[in-house]
């Protein structure tokens, strides 16, 4: 009866599963993935599943691309056999070369901080109501204190929002987008948040077996996206973003600016230790953010000139006194 049941929950998942054209790699880790959720708890149990960043843009993925899913739970599977199911996740992840296993104490504390922060995590495991409420530590799974200080989580629900596919259930995203506000204290907390990737990046750089330029690569990645989706609250393509911010730039630097965007792009697709890119890249941080708020603060500035009332002058009426009715 058991084997029937995990039969007709294999089946009902191939019947209903959409992979919108990704690749290979990623779509036999997600079937993967939702045969063990099949096999463990049954298919029943997902509400939705989200596949979200650079797999689901076509043009953006690279080698350090990872295959973003959030997988959301109905609320009476238990915290303990999510935990449960996460061992089997990694084992997938790296069976699928979506996470590299090493025994090296150096490899084993960066895993840590990966999961602390969520970065180079390939599936976020949650439930309805954490969904529902917008409690980003328990959405993604990351340190809670880390994520209240330092994360722009208003942003990055929003970009999942604009920027992401139904493999498989219901469509949840209607739930929560009026719940997304976006601030400028969230572009204050992806400035902090994207320099300590980047100057950890940096302090790591003499140890090459952490191949250190990923993470400053994923530093500016995050920047150009969150600042764009400040200005815009669109998702379009890294080139495009890149595009946009040599435009903000005076004419002057424009060029150098491009130079640094054309390198950041090589080096998504053909990555290597560059160390002056490296140095350059607190600073363009900086300047992302900063110019993503200035251009937000004078296309305000512009709508509200644009739509002031004309002042216009009060019609004194020709009387004749004294008055008559």
């Amino acid at each position: 009866m058991q084997d029937t049941s995990y039969a007709e929950g294999n089946k009902k998942i191939k019947d209903r599963l959409k992979f919108y054209g990704i690749n290979e790699q990623s779509s036999n880790y997600i079937r993967d993935i939702i045969t063990l959720i099949n096999k463990e708890i049954g298919i029943n149990k997902i509400l939705s599943i989200l596949l979200f960043g650079s797999q689901r843009a076509k043009t953006e993925t690279s080698i350090l691309s990872d295959c973003d899913l959030l997988i959301i739970f109905k609320d009476r599977v238990s915290n303990h056999h999510i935990k449960e199911m996460e061992k089997y996740f990694f084992a997938l992840e790296i069976k699928h070369k979506f996470r590299e296993y090493s025994d090296h104490l150096s490899k084993k504390i960066l895993g840590v901080i990966n999961q602390t922060t969520g970065i180079f995590i390939s599936h976020f495991l949650t439930k309805r109501k954490y969904w529902e409420d917008t409690i980003f530590h328990k959405i993604f799974r990351v340190n809670k204190v880390f994520s209240y200080m330092f994360a722009p989580r208003n942003i990055v629900l929003g970009n999942i929002l604009t920027n992401s596919s139904i493999l498989y259930g219901d469509d949840l995203r209607e739930e929560i987008r009026p719940k997304i506000q976006i601030t400028i204290q969230e572009m204050f907390r992806s400035t902090v948040m994207n320099l300590m990737i980047s100057f950890f990046s940096l302090a790591i750089s003499f140890l090459k077996n952490l191949n250190s330029p990923k993470y400053q690569l994923e530093a500016i990645k995050w920047a150009l996206k969150a600042s764009n989706y400040y200005c815009f609250q669109d998702s379009v393509n890294l080139n495009k973003i890149t595009e946009r911010f040599v435009s903000f730039e005076r004419s002057k630097s424009q060029r150098k600016a491009k130079r640094f965007f054309s390198e950041f792009l090589r080096l998504r697709k053909f990555p290597r230790n560059n160390m002056n890119f490296m140095i350059r890249c607190p600073i363009r941080i900086i300047k992302i953010h900063t110019k993503a708020i200035l251009f937000k603060k004078l296309v305000k500035k512009t709508v509200r000139f644009r739509t002031r009332p004309k002042r216009i002058d009060p019609i004194i009426p020709d009387h004749r006194f004294p008055l008559s009715f």
